[in-house]
């Protein structure tokens, strides 16, 4: 059942915050949304130009409507105005029946000033007591709780527990208008339990209507089904993606709004059937940069050179970037090695098959034996960093699949050659990631091991050893060989690229 979820605040034309925002939001999380308005807000992204609420009597038919015909599984409020609104929401919550209800406590402005008089305040503290999520900014939460703003977020988090502890509320502490690289978010419940959820910070001043966006996710996911800290890590997430690429929206000269749909448009594009532009004979003109491992020869070097753009798409993506900067959700980590494992049993498949092949007895040796130190060497480091990290061994995904399958099909039916260079990639392609991210590699990475394993003269060696006997492959093959070992070469890249950017769409 696809959740339905109440958004219950003011409009921003310009679409970023407010219900538009809101709508947008809930869909983006998996739900349905709907929206009772409580003021007509002339904003953009300069600011608020006026408001106009209308009369009391047509809100509580809004409320109403939506109440006597549609189940509502969770309800998002934001802005209310005046205590007399926080009134009629309040009656309108405790006359009809719905799910979970998340409050953004809409107080003050980004300026600092307060938006609600004394009576309206009063009135959103004793609604807090009410719902089940309070999602406070720093400068909302010192107005509840009647302190000084928190100067950093352990003592938003003292705030936050003295807050829950009194209203028997959930507290979202928001870590977003704090300075420093991190910006996480965390949940502190009644029993004073806190959950944090990291997130790196965004350099951008484009962050317009991010609490009403937070706020919405989050009620669309407990509406969902799904635990605050579950519901929280998701929207946590998702929010720092759509803030990544506000900058490329262009919307407005102020501060403008996030991608609410980068997440939505990044699956569709994973998800799309269309065969990949080199099977259709369209090749890369995008220039690859020079190799760290240089290639063997003329033909080795013309696949290099077709791999441009694939590289540039790999290196681009979320994964390779948090595992260059280390902040990488360890629960990516954990997936992609998982998934390692379970490929790593079916590439050793192919390159038995491979060795069988191998038109001489220097080839067999090296396939077999280079790539056994390389599975065993990187085994070891899956076991040790599964074991330590409680993670398990699952089954493979379908990308996993189809990567082995084509490596083990290619390998046990095409020409000898044309199962070389499937397997080429696998080499080249990890080495050439391994010693680019090595720049950045230090004691203290979290990934450190992993980066060694990559950028480390055994795996090196290996790399070397197969771009050498593709080299030689290539050399006595036919033209028609040579295009169909490109083929598997480029397809083998691409299959590398889905590998690395599925655990980026596992959540």
């Amino acid at each position: 059942m696809i959740p339905r979820i109440l958004s219950i605040a003011g409009t921003d034309p310009t679409g970023g915050a407010g219900i538009q925002a809101d709508l947008k939001s809930i869909v983006a999380a998996g739900g349905y949304g709907m929206s009772v308005v409580t003021a007509l807000v002339s904003q953009n992204t300069r600011g608020v130009r006026s408001v106009f609420a209308p009369p009391l009597e047509f809100l509580t038919d809004q409320l109403e409507a939506v109440f006597t015909d549609v189940t509502v599984d969770a309800i998002k409020i934001g802005m209310l105005g005046d205590a007399e609104t926080v009134d009629t929401v309040r009656a309108a919550l405790q006359q009809f029946a719905h799910g979970p209800v998340v409050l953004d406590p809409v107080m003050v402005a980004s300026s600092g000033d307060r938006l609600l008089d004394e009576a309206a305040e009063a009135a959103v503290r004793a609604l807090v007591a009410e719902v089940d999520v309070v999602t406070p900014n720093l400068r909302e939460l010192a107005v509840l709780v009647e302190e000084d703003i928190a100067a950093d977020f352990d003592a938003a988090l003292v705030q936050a527990a003295g807050l829950a502890r009194t209203s028997g509320t959930v507290v979202i502490v928001k870590g977003g208008h704090l300075t420093g690289p991190v910006a996480d978010n965390a949940v502190v419940t009644p029993t004073g339990d806190v959950h944090r959820v990291p997130s790196p910070r965004v350099d951008t001043r484009n962050t317009h209507g991010t609490g009403c966006s937070l706020s919405s996710a989050l009620a669309t996911r407990i509406g969902a089904g799904e635990s605050v800290e579950e519901a929280l890590a998701w929207s946590t997430r998702w929010l720092h993606e759509a803030i990544s690429h506000a900058d490329s929206l262009g919307v407005g000269s102020g501060n403008g709004p996030v991608d609410h749909g980068h997440r939505g448009r990044r699956l569709a594009t994973a998800a799309s059937a269309a065969p990949w532009p080199h099977l259709r004979g369209e090749f890369s003109t995008l220039p690859a940069p020079t190799p760290h491992l240089a290639s063997a020869g003329p033909h080795t070097q013309k696949l290099w050179d077709l791999t441009g753009q694939v590289w540039h798409d790999i290196m681009e993506l979320p994964f390779i970037q948090g595992l260059r900067a280390g902040n990488l959700p360890a629960s990516d980590f954990g997936f992609y090695l998982d998934q390692d494992a379970q490929y790593l049993s079916r590439y050793s498949r192919a390159l038995a098959l491979l060795s069988a092949a191998a038109p001489d007895q220097e080839a067999q040796v090296g396939w077999s034996e280079g790539a056994t130190g390389c599975i065993v060497a990187e085994a070891e480091l899956h076991r040790s960093w599964l074991h330590g990290h409680d993670l398990t061994i699952s089954a493979p995904s379908h990308i996993t699949m189809a990567y082995t399958d084509f490596l083990v099909a290619t390998t046990a039916v095409e020409d000898y050659v044309v199962g070389a260079a499937a397997v080429l990639p696998c080499y080249w392609l990890y080495a050439e990631i391994g010693l680019d991210l090595m720049a950045d590699n230090h004691a203290d990475h979290p990934y450190h091991a992993w980066l060694n394993t990559y950028g480390g003269e055994e795996f090196i060696h290996g790399a070397r050893g197969a771009i050498a006997r593709v080299e030689r492959a290539l050399s006595v093959a036919t033209d028609e060989q040579r295009q169909a070992a490109t083929r598997a070469y480029l397809t083998a890249c691409v299959h590398e690229r889905e590998f690395f950017d599925q655990a980026d769409r596992a959540w």
